[in-house]
């Protein structure tokens, strides 16, 4: 009983990002994408997400992103390979809830303060890195805004 207690409350503490997923997956959806569930999560994938990852600013491609219990992916194939890297992401989400997006955000702004990569050095992305099978890419020295 208590398991399932912190199960809901996970759940709840995490699903005002989670509803922030929903609505770009129904976006998703709209356009031709597809959802499954897996692990106790939503996954999204294809339609506007697969052009809207392809044309993120600075060049960068997104494979996938997490927004509470909802992980949003630019194909079936891409989930597949970012799974255990978004998963972490997912408790991310249950640890912060409601402050996860301003956390991650400030985090990477003052590690882009401090001279590092704003994406790569962020503290939840190292320790998804660190946790998940999927590869890290290269370093860029000299591109902060990695």
């Amino acid at each position: 009983m208590v398991r399932v207690g912190k199960r809901v409350l996970a759940l709840v503490w995490a699903s005002p990002n989670s509803l922030l997923g929903l609505l770009i997956g129904m976006v998703c959806l709209a356009t031709g994408g597809r959802v499954q569930i897996r692990d106790g999560t939503l996954e999204f994938y294809g339609g506007a997400l697969r052009w809207g990852f392809q044309r993120m600013p600075g060049g960068r491609q997104i494979i996938a992103m997490t927004l509470g219990h909802v992980i949003l992916g630019k194909s079936a194939d891409g989930l597949d390979a970012a799974r255990d890297h978004e998963r972490v992401h997912v408790r991310q989400f249950e640890r912060w809830g409601p402050a996860m997006i301003p956390a991650y955000l400030l985090a990477s702004l003052a590690v882009w303060l401090c001279g590092g990569r704003a994406y790569l050095d962020n503290p939840f992305e190292r320790e998804a890195y660190a946790a998940a099978s999927i590869a890290q890419p290269p370093p860029a020295s000299a591109d902060r805004s990695a």
